[in-house]
Order: C-alpha cells, then structure tokens, then sequence
C-alpha cells in the first residue's frame, strides 16, 4: 500500500479524529509486513520461546497505546514508526535473552542477521541478477553468494537487507538510514560492486 495515496490520507485523518474503525485499520494493513520483517530479524535462539506472530501482537499492542502521539506528531511515515517499535522490541528482546551488550551498541547495529536469512537474500540477489538458470550451477553460485555475504560489512549487508528482504522502497530505506535517496542508490551500488569483488576472489574494501 502506497502511504501517501487518498485512502491512506483519509485513515490518517480519520484515525486522527478519533475513529476507532480507522485506527484498527491502520494497524492490521501492516501486519503481514511487520511480521515479515520481524521474521527475517529476529534470534532464531529466541524461536523456542517466542513466534515471530506473537511479537507483531505486541508491536501493535505498543503502536495501539502510542498512536495519539504519534497522530499528532508524526516523525515518520506510518509503516516506518511501526518498524521502529518493531526494531526496538527485537533489540530488547535479543539484549534480554541472548546477550548483555550494552544497549547503546545494540541500538546502532542491531542483533546478528539470522543464517537463513542470508541464505534467502543470497538468493533473492540470485534471482534478481543474470545468473545461468541450470539448476546446479544456480545453487553454486547461490552458495558462493551466500558465502560473500558474510564477508560484507555490516553497513554493506544492510542495505542489501532493506532492499531484497524487507523490500523498502528507495524513500523508505532513506528514512531508515538517515540518508538522501541519491545516498541510498549509491550506497546499494557500491555494496553490490564489493559483494561482485568478494564472488570473484577479492576482499571487501570499505569505501567512504
């Protein structure tokens, strides 16, 4: 759904007012994507105890409780305020459950990209690029690509995620990142070129 279309528009207005159907609506509207995300973020050491479904609930629970707030003020477009309560409710639960980092360092970098969900983005970058479509060769190269994932900085990875996991739009991983939407495009560049140069034998170099 577009956030800035007319029916997205008048939810927001309505919600605003005070109608409680509206406020609903908004809310279920981003629930298969919030859990997307969650699932493609979260522990998987914290899967034993928790279900990506149950921590949507209580991100929509916490957005439920903010949402005046928010309605009067918004910081961000409203898919992306609830991915932020969806990111801090993952870094509380992995600071909880997992490790005692500081909560400074948890908040800037995040927990750990689970192993199948670089599996997936490897083939999502796959799947997106020119590679042969004999089966064997596909999955050799995927495995390759996998491989050079891990390699990448945690910065390159990211970006990569937002785009091909998550599946932000150019905008949208701006507002995430902090950057302009010609930053974003440059960014996802460069992190495609070091992940080419790592598949092909290299390193990955950090650029500015």
């Amino acid at each position: 759904m577009n956030e800035f279309d007319g029916d997205h528009e008048e939810l927001l207005r309505r919600a605003a007012a005070g109608d409680a159907a509206a406020r609903e609506r908004l809310l279920a509207e981003y629930r298969e994507r919030l859990r997307r995300m969650i699932a493609v973020r979260i522990d998987r050491r914290l899967l034993a105890r928790l279900d990506p479904s149950d921590v949507v609930q209580e991100v929509l629970a916490d957005a439920c409780l903010k949402l005046g707030d928010y309605l009067q003020r918004p910081p961000l477009p409203f898919y992306l305020w609830l991915r932020q309560l969806a990111w801090n409710r993952l870094i509380d639960l992995h600071r909880r459950h997992v490790q005692s980092q500081r909560r400074s360092v948890l908040r800037e970098q995040g927990p750990p990209l689970p192993d199948d969900s670089v599996l997936e983005l490897a083939s999502r970058l796959i799947a997106a690029g020119s590679s042969p479509s004999e089966h064997a060769l596909r999955e050799e190269v995927r495995l390759r690509v996998q491989a050079a994932l891990q390699q990448l900085s945690d910065r390159d990875r990211e970006i990569l995620v937002l785009r091909y996991l998550e599946k932000l739009s150019n905008d949208e991983i701006a507002a995430v990142l902090g950057l302009t939407e010609s930053g974003v495009k440059s960014r996802h560049f460069r992190a495609l070129q070091r992940l080419r140069g790592v598949i092909e034998g290299g390193r990955a170099e950090e650029q500015p």
